[in-house]
């Protein structure tokens, strides 16, 4: 009679080359360059070109040839993307208008970045501190909302009539802080 011989432990077969075998830490090495170039392709397409062209760059000395070749194309598209995204303004308003397209599409984070732009080069630009107020207020920041806004007022009274009318607080305006400010008077 017969007995079963025992099953063998399964293993993970390794590719072959011409040159044999490819050893386990290639192939661990593979996997992890793969890993690193999926991770930056995401970032393109969330729309993070520098992020992404910064793990292309890096990942180009040690990965494979039959990828650098992808990666120098990705560098390059990543290189386009972010010089088509260096916007020039003719004056800080322009900025400004840019910025505020910028917020109504959801860019909360670069119309930021732009606004802050406009306050270091123009610490007066009472307009760029009531953006920032507006941004503030559509993220929920009410204490921010207050600073920027009041910092708005002092610079132009004007300011305190507009943020009245101005449906963009509707958050804001159950807030005790923010009827005092507009409504000093009362």
């Amino acid at each position: 009679m017969k007995t079963a011989a025992a099953p063998s432990p399964v293993t993970a077969k390794r590719p072959r080359t011409l040159a044999g075998v490819v050893p386990a830490s290639a192939d661990q090495g593979r996997a992890q360059t793969l890993a690193l170039y999926e991770a930056a392709l995401r970032l393109m397409q969330e729309g993070k070109y520098e992020k992404a062209h910064e793990a292309f760059h890096k990942m180009l000395a040690t990965s494979p040839a039959d990828l650098a070749e992808r990666i120098r194309m990705y560098i390059n598209a990543c290189l386009q993307q972010i010089s088509k995204g260096k916007a020039s303004f003719a004056s800080d308003e322009e900025r400004y208008d840019y910025a505020i397209s910028l917020l109504n599409e959801g860019n909360y984070e670069d119309a930021r970045a732009e606004l802050k732009g406009i306050i270091s080069e123009n610490d007066r630009a009472d307009y760029a501190f009531y953006g920032l107020a507006i941004l503030a207020s559509m993220t929920g920041d009410a204490h921010h909302c207050l600073e920027h806004l009041q910092e708005a007022i002092r610079l132009n009274g004007k300011n305190r009539i507009q943020a009245r009318a101005d449906s963009d607080f509707q958050d804001m305006a159950d807030d005790p802080r923010f009827t005092e400010l507009l409504y000093p008077e009362a």
